[in-house]
């Protein structure tokens, strides 16, 4: 399915009774909305939510922007912005439109890594459609907290391979990298999305413009001290991507935010910690009013 918000058509499924408290799921950096496992989702529905995946902008089945210029990285590291197509904050704004165009007046916010830095975007610019908010192993956009090992950002930022078995390799490599070292990680699950997600969408130049948005946003450390709905911050002891100092430092800065961090989790969602995560997500959701 698919809706039309400020211009940028959204792709999106659901799951659940659309009777019950809609949920909005943001996924993070490069992910499509399958990201977000059919049984996760289903788990989340059987909690009495009414859940909606989507793809992010430039990223699966939505609009692509291939009009903008190709992000020159050192220069918008140095401050210059001028190649960035996009802004986290446009990105909020799509979900706060897809919210709207979805007939809800607010929803359950949960964000992932980049979806959890759109998701306290959509809290401090849009409050009136964010009934609580669970941020997880996300960060504020302060540079000094949520850093990733230089190692995981080469490979992350490696040149993707011209072939489709090059890319389902490169992917295995990466995730490899980011798994949960506490935990056992599912390969064979693990290549079933790569392969899927590339045969759904590959599309290079839209993850290099979702980059572009990650490096060039602001800090909302000041911004976040406003948000007044229940809050949750999940974060991986041992993340190697956005270091666990960025959950705790979004956790000091929303008042009465709950912070849980995971020993053992890296910058993934191993089956094995679902049970806590959906029950973190669903205790944070029932204290709205």
């Amino acid at each position: 399915m698919r809706v039309r918000v400020r211009g940028v058509d959204l792709e999106y499924e659901t799951f659940g009774s659309a009777g019950d408290p809609p949920m909005v799921l943001i996924m993070g950096f490069a992910q499509q909305l399958i990201a977000w496992a059919d049984s996760f989702c289903q788990q989340l529905a059987a909690r009495r939510f009414h859940v909606v995946r989507f793809d992010n902008r430039d990223i699966g089945l939505s609009t692509k922007f291939d009009s903008a210029p190709r992000p020159n990285i050192p220069a918008i590291l140095g401050g210059d912005k001028t190649t960035v197509a996009y802004a986290i904050d446009d990105m909020a704004d799509d979900t706060a439109g897809l919210i709207e165009e979805l007939g809800f007046v607010s929803a359950h916010m949960v964000g992932l890594s980049m979806g959890g830095m759109i998701a306290q975007s959509l809290a401090i610019r849009h409050p009136a459609r964010v009934k609580s908010l669970t941020s997880i192993m996300s960060t504020t956009g302060e540079p000094k907290v949520g850093y990733a090992k230089p190692e995981v950002i080469s490979l992350m930022t490696r040149r993707p391979p011209a072939d489709r078995d090059g890319n389902i390799e490169l992917g295995l490599e990466v995730w490899r990298a980011l798994r949960s070292p506490g935990f056992p990680f599912d390969e064979p699950r693990v290549r079933d999305r790569i392969t899927r997600a590339f045969d759904r969408c590959h599309h290079p130049a839209g993850v290099s413009r979702q980059f572009a948005a990650i490096l060039s946003q602001s800090d909302r450390t000041e911004r976040l001290r406003e948000v007044r709905v229940p809050v949750a911050v999940i974060h991986g002891a041992e993340d190697p991507l956005i270091h666990v100092s960025g959950g705790e430092a979004t956790a000091r800065a929303i008042p009465g935010a709950k912070l849980l961090v995971v020993p053992g989790m890296g910058h993934d969602l191993p089956e094995d910690l679902w049970p806590l995560i959906i029950d973190t997500i669903a205790e944070n959701a029932g204290r709205a009013p």
